[in-house]
Parts: C-alpha cells; structure tokens; sequence
C-alpha cells in the first residue's frame, strides 16, 4: 500500500513576541492579507487558501516572558517556497532589497538556486527555484559525484547575477552550476552557536 503524501505546502505557525513587527514583515514580503486577526492571533495569506500563516502573540498568551530575542537549535530551521522562475526569484529580491529586506545567505545548491532570508523573530525562510526540468533529473544530481563531493552548495552574489542579467545574459546560463568550490558554510541559524 502507498503511503499517503501532502499535495502541497499549506501553512506555517510562529510563537512570536514581536506580533506587530512580524505582520508588517509577512505583508511586505509576501504581499499578504490579514484574514482574521484579534490580539493573540492573525492569520494570513497571499493566495486562496484560507490562511499560509498564522502568529500566535505570546506576550498575550504567555505575558511576562519578554525573551523576544531567545533563540535555539530546536523547532523551526526554515521553511522553503519555490518560485516558478529565475526572474521571478530575482524579480522578488529587487523588490524586497527596496524595502530594506535582503536575503543572508545566497547559494547555487546545485538543484536549485536559493536564497535564505530570515524575519524579525530569525525564522528563516527559503525562497529558491529549481535547475532541473524534472525531479529525476534532480534526484540524478542528488545521487551523483558533484553533490557528494560539495552537498552544501557555492554562494553567489546576487547583485553579480543580477548585472549580468540586465547585460543580456540567458537565465539558462545560471541555472547549471559550473563552479563546485569552495563549498559554502552552513549560514544561519544552524551555524550560530548555541547561546
């Protein structure tokens, strides 16, 4: 008997003691509405499903906390969101770098091209396109001896792919990663030590 799998990514919750600051950041960069909102929790979406996220205000369900800035290894790494192109992924990153939000962490994994973000509370976010035309070709790679070699993937810097972008470069031309050194460090909050 198969096993019964999810059909798409529906929504994501975040404990948060910066309410506020986290529902203008999700209106920025995702373009969201509020679909429901009272003083311990907001749902929001981009999209028509019915909510994508949902903040859960601590300071009014567990007041007298005031450790905003706690962070650990446990619970949330990052979540992905994959865009339907190159341009599109960078298309977002212009708009988003005008309002001051940009993305520290910038990697060619190989099977896709990414960029990490974090938001106000460090949840970190994901946004990436993928290289190959098919999940074969993409699980090829994975298996393969240019992944085991560098399984982490090389940085790029986005303002470079960018200029040479407007300068007529093919989008083709990124999504193969020629280079496979140096590999890139672990960035974010996996790499931070624990405080």
């Amino acid at each position: 008997m198969s096993r019964i799998r999810p059909q798409k990514f529906v929504h994501v919750v975040y404990r948060t003691r910066r309410f506020e600051q986290m529902l203008a950041w999700y209106q920025i960069v995702f373009d969201a509405k509020v679909q429901y909102q009272n003083p311990a929790l907001a749902f929001l979406t981009y999209d028509d499903e019915h909510h994508r996220f949902a903040f859960a205000n601590l300071d009014v369900l567990q007041p007298g906390g005031g450790e905003a800035d706690k962070r650990g290894l446990i619970g949330v790494d990052h979540v992905a969101y994959t865009y339907a192109s190159l341009k599109d992924l960078f298309d977002n990153y212009e708009q988003l770098k005008a309002r001051g939000i940009t993305p520290y962490w910038c990697v060619h994994h190989g099977m896709t091209i990414s960029m990490y973000y974090a938001d106000p509370d460090g949840n970190q976010m994901e946004f990436q396109i993928d290289t190959f035309a098919s999940s074969e070709e993409a699980n090829v790679f994975m298996c393969g001896p240019i992944n085991a070699a560098n399984p982490i993937g090389v940085e790029y810097d986005p303002e470079d792919w960018l200029a040479r972008m407007r300068a007529g470069a093919p989008l083709s031309d990124f999504l193969v990663r020629r280079v496979h050194e140096p590999m890139s460090p672990i960035r974010g909050a996996l790499a931070a030590p624990p405080g």
